[in-house]
């Protein structure tokens, strides 16, 4: 079993996300250690891509970003490797299946169990294919993420029922990015989710004001939030230490105050 359920265990969870390599190495670590310090129960490390279809255009320059600095695969897992001499928590990676195909299915889990990573959200593997990854990420003990966005109630149930680690609810259709408001009905979908599965269930897409983070916290077991995170590195670049930190702890306060247990 991961340690996935560690970050839901006494309370919601606020899950943050950052592009591995952006701005640098060094920094990312940084600013991964200052998220922890600040409130986080689980970190999703975003493995940089050329195609990243599921991600807006904060998400998108990140990759570019780091790419033009050339962090590949094996950069992110050092990344991971001095993470884990500083904290045990909860770690997941975001990628495209491009990029575990490449590195080698096997070789890719065997160095995330190796590393303490404690599972994979991968967008563009349609649930129906998980097969191609599934064996070896249960093989080295990482969950497949699933994600859910608005669709049938059959096809809801289905993949809730074969749910590991947390699932991902996806507040609105389209790329992740930031939104004023969100209006899909998230409280059907989760009461569909929470009839059929155990699995903690965490919302994100779109997600960025404490408000928005308090008000989701009431009906689901964590928010999770990518690029008003990926934002302020843009914005602040090597000198974003003290602002991420100063924001994970505002949508932690949030979540805990929005929480239904």
């Amino acid at each position: 079993m991961s340690k996935i359920h560690n970050a839901f265990d006494n309370e919601n969870a606020f899950i943050g996300f950052l592009t591995a390599g952006d701005p640098s190495i060094e920094k990312t670590v940084e600013f991964i250690k200052i998220m922890i310090n600040s409130g986080v129960d689980l970190i999703e490390i975003g493995i940089p891509f050329s195609d990243p279809v599921a991600e807006g255009p904060v998400i998108q320059n990140a990759n570019v970003r780091a790419l033009s600095k050339e962090i590949n695969t094996d950069n992110v897992f050092e990344i991971v490797k001095e993470v884990r001499n500083y904290s045990d928590i909860p770690l997941v990676f975001l990628t495209y299946i491009n990029p575990v195909f490449y590195y080698g299915y096997d070789l890719f889990f065997s160095r995330c169990e190796e590393l303490g990573i404690d599972g994979i959200i991968v967008p563009d593997l349609p649930f129906d294919e998980k097969n191609e990854i599934f064996d070896f990420a249960y093989s080295h003990n990482v969950d497949i993420i699933s994600m859910i966005a608005p669709t049938s109630k059959k096809r809801i149930e289905m993949i809730s029922k074969e749910a590991s680690g947390f699932i991902y609810v996806v507040s609105s259709l389209g790329v992740t990015g930031m939104r004023s408001e969100i209006k899909t009905d998230l409280n059907s979908i989760i009461s569909i989710i929470k009839n059929v599965s155990n699995v903690p269930t965490a919302v994100g897409f779109g997600i960025n004001t404490p408000e928005q983070a308090e008000n989701i916290s009431k009906i689901s077991d964590g928010v999770i939030v990518g690029s008003a995170i990926v934002k302020i590195i843009e914005e602040h670049k090597e000198n974003a230490g003290y602002y991420i930190g100063e924001y994970v702890k505002s949508m932690k306060q949030a979540v805990l105050k929005g929480q239904n247990k």
